[in-house]
């Protein structure tokens, strides 16, 4: 199987989005076969075809590819209403939540299937919570040193440092400076459409 199309099977999460229905009628839409599309995707037809019954779920990349495909939109992919989002977020209109001693500034519209964020993390907070759920992560070093574990694996990043990786590896993150961390901070929760944050004290839930 190629390595583009290793996506988390339907399954390990309830409530996932109407994302299977948008790819099929958007394929249609755009006048592609199942074959062709799944060619110039990267993926076999079969595995499109369970994408589009909802028998897999998307990883973000192959949704950017597919939406690139089709002349669409992520959002489209996704069923989402643009119309009715404020495309812009002022810093004033920022409200902090607070969640296990860290401090998250909601950077995008809420209810997408992509979430951004400004994170600040003090010293000493969260950093033996290892998290693993579906989805993917990037986050951007703005201020301070980070501790980023992912798997069996440690890095330190400075301010300028970026890391991009899968959900499901299991990771921990910690501020290395007594000053805390900050952060920007973009996730995917695809199956997990209800979850507002995934960096509380629990993996998706806040107290």
């Amino acid at each position: 199987m190629n390595a583009s199309e290793a996506a988390p099977p339907a399954g390990q999460g309830d409530d996932l989005p109407a994302v299977a229905p948008q790819l099929r009628a958007l394929r249609r839409r755009a006048g592609l076969t199942l074959e062709a599309a799944a060619r110039t995707a990267g993926l076999s037809p079969a595995h499109l075809s369970r994408l589009e019954t909802g028998g897999r779920q998307p990883s973000l990349p192959m949704l950017l590819a597919l939406a690139r495909i089709y002349g669409t939109t992520v959002s489209d992919l996704l069923g989402e209403t643009v119309a009715d989002r404020d495309a812009i977020v002022r810093a004033a209109d920022m409200e902090p939540t607070r969640a296990g001693g860290w401090t998250y500034f909601q950077a995008g519209s809420p209810g997408r299937g992509m979430q951004a964020l400004r994170v600040r993390v003090p010293y000493g907070t969260q950093g033996d919570i290892v998290r693993v759920h579906p989805g993917e992560e990037w986050l951007h070093v703005l201020k301070g040193r980070l501790r980023l574990r992912l798997g069996d694996s440690a890095h330190l990043l400075t301010p300028g440092d970026s890391a991009h990786f899968d959900s499901l590896t299991p990771h921990r993150l910690a501020a290395e400076d007594h000053d805390g961390v900050e952060l920007l901070f973009v996730h995917t929760l695809l199956q997990s459409p209800t979850a507002a944050l995934c960096l509380g004290p629990l993996t998706g839930e806040l107290p």
